[in-house]
């Protein structure tokens, strides 16, 4: 079943904050449509609005057919203990609450009511058309197609970050939905599952509704753009795709500084030329009550007839100020703004393996024969499990290899950004764990520093366990400034950033003249970042481009 949904005059925000307001978006079939926007600015908050989990402040959201099969997938990758991948599936398609909807509106046929016999054919209705009926039999054969190994019923909390995002990428291969809202649905995928969820958004006949920092993604996929612009304080749609919508919102800024440019020179010559006036109106009164004898009657007239011409067109230029169009300034958008802290070169090898092999059940990595060198710059890429941070904590020191050798230079600092984001205590408060870490700053600098990644006081004396993805990557490159570094090693750091932040990451890493190791799929980042050498990891073996 095809479906429309529409938002109107909707507005949405978190107690008595409104984080956007008066927002009209129709989602037809075939629609792709991308919302953008800074992290805070609500994006999270408009999915849940339009698949009706939460309440707007003011506005509706409606579906056609009111029946609307609605799929609403949010970012985080839940794993219940005891959840079964099948289980997991089987929520994630809403199959789940299908068949529970179904067996219960059965159990109440029973009562031999009419009602109970019209709530038992919509629920059967409902339960068909989330696709539950054969979803046992679908499962596998997806499964297989995404090349995961663990069946249906192994264990979501047994998964990595990479199966993980399989699994969730599987349950939407597997959705029956008339409208799908997707979350951030390309974090943890490789290049395979990010082709693959191109291609079914794509082949979509209902409406999609996502949410993400992908560029690539974006330009490859949406066909309209909703800008969440919490800065100015405004919210935009834009028909086109991500490139188009780029090109016409920077018009759009440029145009607005300039217009307010014109406004505010025009404004400040005419309250000039109105100082001048009134400054000549007051000194003629004064030289005619000074040079003007009290008998010289038609002097002082005249004098004083000058001095009301001059009072006039004082008027005559506020009455021109007031009818000026008032064109509200611009509001400077709040940007990360950073730099990688720099520490002495050091050796100029900076890790070296020599016929290394790590073995870890039945995956092995290796052998591997690689060299990093001061300065060297090489990306990492290959598919989920396939062995790249495995070969990064084989590099740092942090895993010993089963046989060969690893070592690390001499004088090496490094600077860490894992795909955990584990570098700060979880159970510590944000202020406290990152204190611990850079005992050369004191309290103060700590919470200045912070700030400046937009961590203010409430995430500060929050335990880092309790922050957003986001946040705790924004943490991690604080950590990154305050720490001199000479090798630098970045597993997925684009992952929960948003797209200012990303391209400060880029702007920070052109600057940066030491080792980089940095393992993304994001193909923008790969392609906007200066490197010199690709590995390439696949199942467990190391090839150098």
């Amino acid at each position: 079943m095809t479906a429309t949904l529409v938002a109107k005059d909707l507005s949405g925000g978190h107690g008595h904050r409104t984080l956007f307001a008066n927002l009209n978006l129709t989602v037809a079939p075939g629609d792709v449509v991308g919302v953008v926007g800074a992290n805070g600015a609500g994006k999270s908050t408009l999915l849940r609005l339009l698949a009706g989990v939460d309440a707007p402040m003011a506005g509706t959201v409606s579906a056609a057919p009111s029946d609307a099969f609605i799929g609403w997938l949010p970012q985080e990758h839940e794993r219940i203990p005891g959840e079964t991948i099948a289980g997991y599936i089987s929520r994630r398609t809403g199959s789940a609450a299908a068949t529970a909807e179904m067996e219960a509106a059965a159990e109440a046929l029973g009562t031999g009511t009419k009602q109970a016999e019209d709530a038992y054919t919509v629920a059967l209705d409902r339960w068909m058309a989330s696709g539950a009926a054969d979803l046992e039999d679908r499962i596998p054969a997806v499964l297989a197609e995404l090349e995961l190994e663990a069946g249906p019923d192994a264990h979501m909390t047994g998964l990595s970050g990479g199966q993980a995002a399989r699994v969730a990428l599987a349950a939407l291969l597997l959705s029956r939905f008339d409208v799908v809202l997707l979350d951030e649905p390309t974090n943890d995928l490789d290049l395979a599952g990010l082709a693959r969820l191109e291609n079914f958004v794509r082949g979509l006949r209902g409406g999609v509704v996502l949410v993400s920092h992908d560029r690539e993604f974006l330009a490859r996929c949406i066909t309209k753009v909703v800008e969440l612009d919490l800065a100015q304080n405004k919210v935009a749609v834009y028909d086109g795709g991500y490139d188009a919508f780029l090109e016409e919102r920077a018009v759009a800024k440029r145009h607005a500084r300039e217009a307010y440019e014109e406004f505010a020179d025009k404004k400040a010559d005419l309250v000039s030329r109105a100082r001048t006036q009134r400054e000549w109106s007051s000194q003629g009164v004064r030289n005619a009550m000074k040079k003007s004898p009290d008998n010289d009657k038609i002097r002082r007239r005249a004098s004083m007839e000058s001095s009301e011409k001059q009072a006039q067109k004082v008027r005559q230029m506020e009455s021109r100020i007031a009818r000026l169009d008032e064109v509200e300034e611009p509001r400077k958008e709040w940007q990360l703004q950073f730099s990688i802290g720099a520490a002495p070169r050091s050796s100029s090898v900076v890790a070296t393996l020599n016929q290394a092999t790590v073995r870890r059940d039945s995956f092995t990595l290796g052998p591997v024969s690689l060299q990093v060198n001061a300065g060297e710059r090489i990306g990492i890429t290959g598919p989920n499990g396939a062995g790249k941070s495995t070969l990064l904590k084989l590099l740092l020191g942090h895993l010993a290899p089963d046989d060969g050798a690893a070592s690390l230079g001499s004088s090496v600092a490094v600077g860490e950004i894992d795909q955990a984001r584990g570098q700060l205590a979880d159970t510590r408060p944000l202020g406290e764990a990152f204190e611990s870490l850079v005992p050369q700053l004191n309290q103060a600098e700590v919470r200045t520093l912070l700030a400046k990644f937009g961590l203010k006081a409430d995430q500060v004396s929050s335990p880092v366990g309790a922050l957003s993805p986001g946040e705790r990557t924004r943490a991690a490159l604080a950590l990154l400034q305050a720490r001199g570094v000479n090798l630098l090693v970045l597993d997925e750091p684009t992952n929960h950033l948003d797209l200012p932040a990303i391209e400060q990451l880029e702007e920070a890493l052109e600057s940066y003249d030491g080792a980089l190791l940095l393992v993304s799929h994001d193909r923008r980042l790969l392609e906007n970042v200066q490197l010199d050498t690709r590995w390439e990891v696949d199942n467990g073996r190391v090839l150098a481009k």
